[in-house]
Order: structure tokens, then C-alpha cells, then sequence
């Protein structure tokens, strides 16, 4: 006992000790947090970009909205694969999904005169019915969903190739530019967001303006708002409902989880639901942005999407990770794609850069995670 704690009451004594308990209760919480490594990753590749970066213009407004808006394609599917895993799947069909949904945009608008949103629906509706069908075969056949969703992956490429080379005799579907005018859904996945704001900061001379005296970011690019939404509706998903613990119970111990009341079976459909209306989001923003689709596009993201998860503090294993992390992850990855131009490396060296440092991000994370239970 302290000198002074024997001239004391007991109640402030007591007191105190349950402050000081509520104090390491609150440092061990905060350190088994999966996101905690994700965000120091951040703090780590943050700095060296300052340092390395340092007056090439990448943390101006306009290279910050340059690395926010690619940090922000790659969250909105992150965030999908975050709570997949979470629950303990994989869906490596993310990327085909991206593709054909674009072609699904493109073609009944640009070539058959369907309305955008009409288009934007069919999509929707198609990634809906792909999810189902992943979540059911992966729950009826016992398969794991790597080996299902793997096979859906060359599937729904080569009913991208096939659809659009059997309606078009091409590729890719151009145009759909001029369809986006006045079409209330498509203005959802296009434009930017507070360029009312943007334009006063710049009269204000808080932000550079352009010798139209235009300021040179006009507003906040409507992926990062995407981005952002999707994240906060995962969190409180997650961390605020009943829905969020049967994802964790599904991930940690499906059947115990099932033994207890979980509905197993339909939360693992609804993920592969919500992977598949992401990556249809993804799309969206695509093909609104660059007026175009082409069969080709999202190749890779859906193993990017898992880098960013794992990074973000998910486990492989499933039952531990969140949306956040994910963000973070996804982040990361965007800060570490742009930073590598604006630090003037040479190109060619950009996989074996962008390798090292998810590498030691990832490595980073491993021990803080080893940390936090150490501190358990």
C-alpha cells in the first residue's frame, strides 16, 4: 500500500483502484482492436511518403483526392471482403463480377437504348443472383468457397468476353457517356460531391486555383463518398447489431454458431450477396467515370481486396477482423500505388515496391496483433 493510501477512506481507495483497473481494461481492449496494427501500418507508410515525397505535390489537395479516390475503388470492395472473411469466406469472383456488371451497364444503354438506370438495375440484379449462387453452392455442396467462387471467377469472365463480342463483335463498349445526362440513378455513381464548398475555399485562397481561376480539385470524388458510407454501414453492422455477431459466430465456429441459433447458412448467402453488389458498385463508378466498359477490367482486384483485409488485422481463419481495418488497408494500398509516381521511382520496380511495403505492413500488423494478445 502507497503512504498516503492508509490516511485514506476506504472508499477513495477503492476508488482508485477501480480507476486504475478501468485504465488497463481500456489499454487492453484498445490493443486487441484488429484495426490498431492497420492504423499504425498507416502512421508508418504516412511518413515515409511524407519524408520521400516531400515538395512533388502528393499531399496537395489535388494528390491527396489523387490517392483517396484510388485508396476508395479498392475500399468499397474490401469492405464486402472484410465481413466475408470475417464470417469465414473468400469470394475470389470479385473481379469477374466488376467486369461483366460493367458490360451489363454498357450494352442495353449504349447499344440498345435502354436507359441508364434500367441498365445500372440489370446489373444489380444479375450480382444479386451470382451471390446467391455462390452462398448456396458453397453451403450445399460442403465445398470450400475459394474452389467455387475460383470457378466463378473464369465463368464470369468469359460470359463477359462471350456477351460482349456475341452483341458488339467487340470488347470493349464506349459511349456511355452520353447517356449519364440527366438520368437520375446514374448520377449516384458519377460527378463529385460539395463543389459549392471546393469553389469558396478557393475564392478564399485556401485552395490553388487554375489560370481560369478555377480551383484545381473541384470537389470530393463521389467513389470516396461511396467509400466512406459503405465503411460506417459495415462498422455499425458489425459492432451494433445482432446480424454483426452471427458474421463473428459464423467465422469463429460454424457450428456452434448453428448449434445456438445462428442462421448460418443465410448469412454466408447475404455476404456473397453483398461481395457481388460491391463489386457491381465498382463497376458503376467505372463506367460512369471513363464512359466506357471494357471485358477486362477489375483483373487482380479481388486479390487486392484480400491484401487490403489482411492488413486491415483479418484473419485468414475468419471470426476476427473489421470494416475499418479494411479501410485502412485499402488506404494504404492506394497512398503506396500513387506515392510510388510521385517519388519518381522508376516504373518497372513498381510490383517489386509495392510488394515490400504491403510486406512489412502486413509483418507489422502480425505483431501488434501478437501484442494485444500477449496483453489479454
Amino acid at each position: 500500500m502507497k503512504p498516503n493510501e492508509s490516511t485514506q477512506p476506504a472508499s477513495a481507495v477503492a476508488q482508485q483502484q477501480d480507476e486504475r483497473l478501468q485504465e488497463v481494461s481500456f489499454w487492453k481492449k484498445a490493443l486487441s482492436r484488429p484495426e490498431l496494427g492497420a492504423l499504425a501500418g498507416t502512421v508508418l507508410v504516412l511518413a515515409f511518403f511524407i519524408v520521400a515525397a516531400s515538395g512533388t505535390g502528393m499531399f496537395t489537395p489535388a494528390g491527396i483526392v489523387n490517392f483517396l479516390e484510388v485508396a476508395a475503388q479498392l475500399g468499397i470492395i474490401a469492405t464486402a471482403a472484410a465481413l466475408l472473411m470475417i464470417g469465414g469466406e473468400f469470394d475470389l469472383s470479385i473481379g469477374s463480377m466488376i467486369g461483366l456488371a460493367g458490360i451489363l451497364i454498357a450494352i442495353p444503354a449504349v447499344e440498345y437504348g435502354w436507359p441508364l438506370w434500367a441498365a445500372i438495375l440489370l446489373a444489380f440484379s444479375c450480382a444479386a443472383l451470382v451471390g446467391w449462387i455462390n452462398g448456396n453452392l458453397v453451403n450445399k455442396t460442403g465445398l470450400p468457397s475459394f474452389i467455387v467462387t475460383l470457378g466463378f471467377l473464369f465463368i464470369l469472365r468469359g460470359l463477359a468476353i462471350g456477351i460482349s463480342r456475341l452483341l458488339t463483335g467487340r470488347t470493349q463498349v464506349g459511349g456511355v457517356h452520353d447517356h449519364i445526362p440527366g438520368d437520375w440513378f446514374a448520377a449516384l455513381f458519377s460527378g463529385e460531391v460539395a463543389t459549392g464548398l471546393f469553389a469558396w475555399m478557393a475564392s478564399q485562397g485556401w485552395i490553388a486555383t487554375n489560370f481560369a481561376n478555377n480551383p484545381v480539385v473541384t470537389g470530393i470524388p463521389v467513389s470516396i463518398v461511396w467509400w466512406l458510407a459503405l465503411t460506417a454501414v459495415a462498422t455499425w453492422v458489425l459492432l451494433c447489431t445482432p446480424y454483426g455477431n452471427w458474421i463473428f459466430a459464423s467465422g469463429g465456429d460454424k457450428n456452434a454458431a448453428r448449434n445456438s441459433g445462428v442462421p448460418v447458412q443465410r448469412v454466408k448467402i447475404s455476404l456473397f450477396m453483398f461481395t457481388a453488389f460491391s463489386a457491381t458498385v465498382f463497376a458503376c463508378l467505372q463506367v460512369m467515370d471513363t464512359g466506357s466498359a471494357d471485358t477486362i477490367r477489375g483483373m487482380l482486384k479481388e486479390l487486392e481486396a484480400i491484401i487490403a483485409v489482411v492488413i486491415g488485422g483479418a484473419l485468414l481463419t475468419g471470426g476476427y477482423g473489421s470494416a475499418i481495418g479494411a479501410a485502412l488497408g485499402a488506404l494504404i494500398f492506394g497512398m503506396v500505388q500513387m506515392g510510388i509516381f510521385y517519388t519518381g521511382v522508376n516504373t518497372d520496380w513498381f510490383q517489386v515496391f509495392l510488394g515490400v511495403m504491403l510486406l512489412v505492413a502486413v509483418l507489422f500488423n502480425n505483431y501488434m496483433r501478437k501484442k494485444a494478445m500477449e496483453a489479454k
